[in-house]
């Protein structure tokens, strides 16, 4: 099966655009303890002309427009029917130059330390995206790719000064919306009639 790979951020926000059920190991080498758990993951494309990315690009002193939009990533426990706000974050793409396979991301609010941070990330040929994280006690790496339109994997690291401290896989397969299902259910059922 031929999968349409992103090479550029915005291709990327827009291709993972929706509900994602995220099925994630994290391995906690200080801990010596491993975690399990399922969430849904929720991706919106932030537009250029949105009042967000001008004033997370003011924050982190870059010129907003540099920016050629992000996305606005929120997260869902299996047990919670609002998104916690305190694990949404937005993150507004500042590519390097023309190409846009290199650049800077800024996040309103980063992954391991909470405070606004600027990562920088990079597409390898293979279309595997790889983004790099400088915190102020941590340094963090994410790699994410495309296995097929609707599954994707996220595998991360996040090292202090004494070494790794953890380690996460993320299986992540895209939800159907109720549209998309009746949809799907009208052509197999007009695909049924025909070689009836």
């Amino acid at each position: 099966m031929r999968v349409d790979v992103p090479m550029t951020m915005m291709d990327f926000f827009r291709k993972s655009e929706g509900t994602w059920l995220t099925q994630r190991e994290v391995h906690h080498f200080d801990l010596l303890d491993n975690e399990t758990g399922d969430s849904n993951l929720i991706v919106q494309v932030v537009e250029p002309d949105d009042a967000r990315v001008q004033k997370i690009c003011e924050a982190q002193g870059i010129d907003p427009s540099l920016a050629m939009g992000g996305g606005a990533f929120l997260w869902l426990q299996d047990d919670d029917t609002e998104p916690n706000p305190d694990y949404a974050a937005v993150l507004i793409d500042v590519p390097d130059d023309a190409t846009k396979l290199t650049g800077k991301i800024l996040r309103n609010r980063g992954y391991v330390e909470k405070a606004p941070v600027i990562c920088r990330y990079w597409f390898g040929q293979d279309g595997v995206l790889t983004i790099d994280t400088e915190y102020e006690n941590s340094q963090g790496q994410e790699r994410c790719w495309f296995v097929t339109d609707d599954f994707r994997v996220r595998v991360s690291t996040v090292k202090l000064m004494d070494g790794v401290q953890l380690t996460a896989y993320c299986s992540e397969r895209r939800c159907v919306s109720p549209e998309q299902l009746d949809q799907y259910l009208e052509q197999n059922q007009q695909r049924a009639a025909q070689t009836a």
